[in-house]
């Protein structure tokens, strides 16, 4: 019997009495922790697979201890430019050992742990006196405003632009951006 889990963000096929080394996890040594986040269960005879998870599955394991894994180096160059970068790195690991693989009848806690935590949802107060404006009419109100009977300045040039705001008396129009006249033309 194997099954494949996901635990601390990666998935490892794990099989009874197997020994495995994860990512650092926070228990201590010698405690017992269980993963319900499992994801394919063979038994021998039947193959189930979870969407994502399979409910009330579980892999139940013991902490062997925590270790750091061996030294990797990193090391960057680029070259013809006296440029070399040296960094090693121990990632922190933690050696557990699988007790038994739990088909169903687990409990799920970080499900519940996590639905204790979510506030629920309130509905948004609507007064019957005044409308509430969503905002998608909000944003047809302000381009309404913005657009005047007359000229259309987003097809016209930025040179156009500047000439149109001397002629109308806008100081500053020289260091203006295209946006920027646009909007200092249209008020």
């Amino acid at each position: 019997m194997f099954a494949i889990v996901e635990i601390a963000g990666q998935q490892f096929k794990v099989a009874k009495d197997q020994k495995i080394f994860v990512h650092r996890l926070q228990d201590k040594e010698g405690s017992k922790v269980s993963f319900d986040k499992v994801l394919l269960l063979d038994d021998g005879k039947k193959i189930t697979v979870g969407v994502p998870a399979i409910s009330g599955a579980a892999v139940e394991a013991n902490v062997l201890g925590h270790l750091k894994g061996d030294k990797v180096i990193v090391f960057k160059k680029k070259r013809r430019k006296g440029y070399r970068v040296k960094n090693g790195h121990r990632q922190a690991l933690t050696e557990i050992k699988v007790e038994k693989i739990l088909s169903s009848g687990a409990k799920s806690t970080i499900t519940k742990e996590k639905s204790k935590n979510i506030p629920p949802k309130k509905s948004p107060v609507i007064s019957d006196d005044k409308p509430n404006p969503t905002v998608l009419e909000k944003v047809k109100k302000e381009t309404v405003k913005q657009k005047k009977p007359g000229v259309d300045y987003s097809k016209m040039t930025v040179a156009e632009l500047k000439k149109a705001a001397k002629d109308k008396g806008i100081s500053g129009y020289t260091s203006l951006k295209k946006t920027e006249l646009i909007a200092a033309l249209n008020q």
